[in-house]
């Protein structure tokens, strides 16, 4: 089973071409999958595995306290690893075919409000090299949306600052462009020429645009560790996500009128539906600001 896996796990990479976290996920998933057939079930070919053994698995993973969304990750997981092993020959039939994911509650995310936004944009004080880093980092997350993992990818080639661009290739390989404001630019400009220069090694040759002290690519961990600095040094106490600044980003569009095709097409989300949450979001708030404010809420 263990090398029907492998075999699972070569075509997620080259077929598919997803990304390092996701096929992680998978691995982690399956392998979890895997080790309960072997040890709880006592199956040892996959073309052995029934519906009922599946729905226990679940069961067993609720009963650690499990949330819905991991629940849904897990049977995305097995039912692509079922579907995989059916169109390869390696099962006869596919247990998996009705099973039924979770029902998700959609959680609205937390934002920062405007003036959040600029306490945070304006909390990398100092003007040395890493200042000049962190406030390029803010200023660029919070002007496209993009998600922490697509800023660490980033490039110094994905830059287009003359036109005012940036090119993200995000989940399942998708490349689009977005467009960058006036400041975030200017931010980039000076990291680039004042505050780069100084992180760049000898030892290291790497085309990354962000860099850590040792000159290599600044990795998500890296960066969320920045953030959490940052957000206590600006004295904001709502609890941050590295997701929060994309999450700021797609509501204060919306808020103000944006469409929601537009939001949909720079966020990268591969179904509206998933955007349209930041319109409930805001709704959400105007009822706030209404009952807070209106004589007669």
């Amino acid at each position: 089973m263990e090398d029907q896996l492998k075999d699972f796990m070569r075509f997620l990479i080259v077929e598919k071409g997803l990304s390092n976290n996701t096929i992680l996920s998978y691995e982690r998933d399956l392998k979890s999958y895997l080790h309960y057939l072997k040890n709880v079930e006592s199956i040892h070919s996959l073309n052995e595995v029934q519906r009922i053994h599946i729905v226990h698995f679940l069961a067993s993973l609720k009963e650690q306290g499990k949330s819905s969304k991991t629940l849904a990750r897990h049977v995305a997981s097995v039912r692509a690893f079922h579907q995989f092993l059916l169109r390869a020959k390696a099962t006869d039939h596919d247990p998996s075919v009705h099973i039924e994911s979770p029902r998700l509650e959609r959680s609205i995310p937390k934002v920062l409000s405007l003036q959040e936004v600029e306490i945070l944009l304006d909390s990398p004080k100092s003007h040395d090299h890493y200042g000049l880093r962190d406030k390029a980092m803010l200023e660029l997350l919070y002007a496209t949306g993009i998600r922490v993992s697509e800023l660490v990818s980033l490039d110094l080639d994905n830059l287009h600052l003359e036109m005012g661009l940036i090119r993200v290739i995000g989940k399942g390989n998708k490349e689009r462009i977005i467009p960058l404001g006036k400041k975030a630019a200017e931010s980039i400009k000076n990291y680039l020429e004042q505050g780069r220069p100084h992180f760049v090694s000898k030892k290291y040759r790497d085309d990354a645009l962000f860099l850590n002290h040792q000159g290599k690519r600044l990795t998500r961990q890296g960066f969320w560790k920045i953030l959490k600095k940052l957000v206590k040094e600006a004295g904001i106490k709502k609890e941050l996500t590295p997701h929060t600044l994309r999450h700021s980003f797609a509501t204060h569009l919306v808020e103000n009128g944006a469409d929601l095709r537009a939001v949909q097409e720079m966020l990268g989300h591969a179904d509206i539906s998933t955007t349209q949450m930041y319109t409930n979001l805001s709704k959400t708030r105007l009822k706030d600001v209404y009952s807070k404010f209106h004589p007669r809420a």
